[in-house]
């Protein structure tokens, strides 16, 4: 077995279970009118790996890897959309990237995806927040068709007018939401600047509701408030009032690495999460 063969498999030795998948709704697909617009809004590629939660006949995971050269796999329920889908891409030349399985979504490993795409019912796309929270990793895309995540921004959202949605919810209207898994950075901080920026160590004291961040600091003693605050994925900036300060970072667990671009001078930083 190749090793893509084996990361494929991998998900389906994990979701065996003694009880059935749970139905989170019936079978609603995605027009295909909107399928390749929704996956260039996430600009997917060849290294993207795509989990489609409902995936129904497999239309979005076997575009992902016609069209755009990703791999993945899509979960479903119904038997008979699992074997649609697996015959679909075998038939277009892309099983060997793609696979579809019967499983129950709440349960499925998704921890491997950089974009995970759902057509779900409303209730169910916020039953799932937690579990994306918990098992993606920061930066990862997620592609909600027609219903928003509670409480999360999203990066982008889009409109669309469509005529052959009408026959499948009485409306032209489909609506995109793109979303970023954020990072976990509330807590205290100690940061280490440049002297352009301050003598001292930078303490940020930051509060984080999902995709939401707040926070103060304080530098060379002195209180200092945080401009511009922003959280995307991984990648967290700010500015210091006061200061031509603007600061960049990568954070990765309870690390934050990055650049401090002080009036045209640039210096690195960093900073550790106190416990």
């Amino acid at each position: 077995m190749n090793a893509l063969a084996l990361l494929l498999a991998l998900p389906l030795a994990a979701l065996a279970a003694d009880k059935p998948p749970v139905d989170a709704g019936p079978y609603v697909p995605s027009p295909q009118s909107v399928v390749a617009d929704m996956l260039k809004l996430a600009d997917i590629g060849p290294k993207d790996f795509v989990i489609d939660l409902g995936s129904g006949d497999g239309r979005i995971v076997l575009t992902a890897a016609k069209v755009f050269g990703a791999s993945g796999f899509g979960v479903e329920i119904k038997d008979e959309l699992v074997k649609l889908s697996n015959e679909a891409a075998k038939k277009e030349g892309v099983a060997d990237r793609v696979k579809f399985i019967k499983a129950d979504l709440f349960k499925t490993d998704i921890s491997r995806a950089t974009v995970l795409t759902m057509y779900l019912l409303p209730n169910t796309v916020n039953m799932l927040k937690d579990k994306l929270l918990t098992e993606l990793k920061p930066g990862t895309k997620v592609l909600s068709h027609d219903y928003p995540l509670a409480g999360w921004l999203p990066e982008q959202y889009v409109q669309w007018d469509l005529e052959d949605k009408v026959q499948i919810s009485g409306v032209t209207t489909t609506l995109i939401y793109l979303y970023m898994v954020p990072a976990k950075v509330e807590g205290r901080w100690s940061a280490n600047v440049p002297a352009s920026v301050g003598k001292g160590a930078l303490s940020l004291n930051l509060k984080q509701q999902i995709t939401r961040v707040s926070g103060s600091g304080k530098l060379d003693g002195k209180e200092v408030v945080l401009e511009d605050l922003k959280l995307k994925g991984e990648q967290i900036s700010f500015g210091l009032a006061g200061k031509k300060a603007l600061f960049t970072g990568s954070v990765k667990g309870d690390a934050i690495t990055g650049e401090v671009d002080a009036g045209g001078a640039k210096a690195l930083w960093s900073a550790k999460l106190v416990k």
